[in-house]
């Protein structure tokens, strides 16, 4: 691990420790003077904010445009502050690394951390950090294993388990290979492996921290219950993908404690964790994050938005200001038993992608993934998908559980379509032994029509 990357590190994990203390007054003046500390270095080095913000330099962040993903891929070279980077340059640097097997953690000219996102949703998105940034993402990281009141240390190492990707260009595995140490030990799985075989290594290196998609932690609980997993983390975390309550409470039973549903993302990192209470606290200091309706305009807290806009204040290689991304999530109030005054974030939802658009009864019925979980979370033994396609609805059941019959299943898919108004949609029911992931090894519940090639 490089030595002055883990100093910087340890430096902002103790320095985000005494914000822990701060109240709401004092962590909105530190948004306002990071937020003026982004913009001016925004206006100075990229051309891209200075033609998007024109005439706005001055104005509050809520009168500014948001922007996409496709605004910052399309105009990378000009958003960029720095000279030195370019998009190509980028993407030969991501293709070699994907190709030869390379360390992902080690920085790029010795400068550069890079990770590409999927696509998945649209677009295919490339991002980079320079030393400092790239410490911010790691101590964001860090955070989530500091509220959920997880300690690492010489004399106690905080033995990691990662079940994700390991495509080396996406974030998890660049961050997992960043902070491998004698402190942290890494075990990082690929979740597209046979499960005997991860679950054989993990028996062997019993982690203190279980780290993995929902759909990857999902039927390791399982196996955990039917006796082949024989582990027992201090804490389980899940992240990049929604955790439903059913499946939170089949991780519980598993592991005799509530998992932590850590919320983040390629583009921000850590955005909100929770503590030992399980209220999800959103990193207010890192991160401004503004749920927002279909009109852009923002919804009180306790409403569920549209989409998100997210401002990252430590952004400044590509920074990243008002960025919209399609989660759903609805904030709450201040104030928890733990004594933090950073917000509550209430509910994440998933991304609009999740909502599916059939035929209806007045036109389009718009088909939240809540309908499938009622039916069918407890159904399937080690997870479900439903897929979207010309000619129906296509479901996918990783084991059946005892009692459940796939034509019983397919019925009740049918009346939970016909009560959230959609009409005339064939549902197909299939038991699979293993449902399908994308690139970067995510398995996402519910994939509409329009993700497909």
């Amino acid at each position: 691990m490089d030595l002055r990357l883990v100093s910087h590190v340890l430096y902002l994990r103790a320095a985000l420790r005494k914000r822990d203390r701060w109240d709401a007054a004092r962590i909105a003046a530190h948004q306002d003077h990071a937020l003026k500390e982004l913009r001016r270095a925004a206006y100075a080095g990229s051309e891209f904010y200075r033609r998007q913000h024109a005439g706005l330099h001055d104005a509050p962040l809520d009168q500014l445009p948001p922007v996409t993903k496709a605004d910052l891929m399309e105009h990378f070279d000009e958003a960029i502050t720095t000279p030195d980077l370019t998009m190509a340059e980028l993407e030969e640097h991501l293709r070699s690394l994907a190709g030869s097997g390379g360390d992902p953690g080690r920085p790029w000219r010795g400068r550069w951390w890079a990770a590409a996102t999927a696509g998945t949703t649209g677009r295919r998105g490339i991002f980079v950090w320079n030393r400092s940034e790239w410490a911010s993402v790691l101590a964001s990281y860090a955070r989530a294993n500091d509220w959920a009141g997880i300690s690492a240390g010489l004399t106690r190492p905080l033995k990691v388990a990662l079940v994700s990707s390991r495509v080396p260009t996406h974030q998890s595995a660049v961050v997992g290979a960043s902070v491998r140490s004698r402190i942290i030990p890494t075990l990082r799985l690929d979740v597209t492996a046979p499960m005997d075989a991860n679950v054989a290594a993990l028996n062997r290196f019993q982690p203190r921290i279980l780290v993995g998609y929902a759909s990857a932690l999902k039927p390791l609980a399982a196996e955990q219950q039917a006796g082949r997993l024989h582990i027992a983390p201090q804490g389980v975390m899940s992240a990049s993908e929604v955790l439903s309550p059913h499946a939170a409470s089949e991780l519980e039973a598993a592991w005799g404690r509530a998992p932590f549903d850590v919320y983040a993302a390629t583009e921000t990192a850590g955005i909100a964790s929770p503590c030992t209470y399980r209220n999800r606290h959103v990193y207010e200091d890192l991160v401004i994050i503004e749920p927002v309706d279909q009109a852009g305009r923002p919804v009180p807290a306790g409403t569920t938005g549209a989409r998100l806009l997210a401002t990252v204040l430590f952004s400044r290689t590509l920074p990243l200001i008002r960025y919209e991304m399609s989660d759903t999530v609805r904030l709450g109030r201040r104030g928890c038993p733990c004594g933090r005054s950073f917000t509550i974030l209430e509910e994440i939802e998933g991304r609009i992608e999740d909502v599916l658009q059939l035929p209806g009864r007045t036109g389009v019925a718009h088909v939240h993934p809540n309908v499938f979980h009622r039916v069918l979370d407890q159904a399937a033994v080690a997870g479900w998908q439903v897929v979207q396609e010309p000619s129906g609805l296509r479901v996918l059941l990783a084991g059946l559980t005892p009692g459940q019959s796939v034509e019983g299943i397919r019925a009740a898919v049918a009346d939970a379509l016909l009560t959230a108004g959609a009409l005339h949609t064939p549902v197909d029911v299939k038991v699979v032994a293993q449902l399908e992931r994308t690139a970067l090894g995510k398995a996402p519940m519910v994939r509409a029509l329009r993700d497909h090639p």
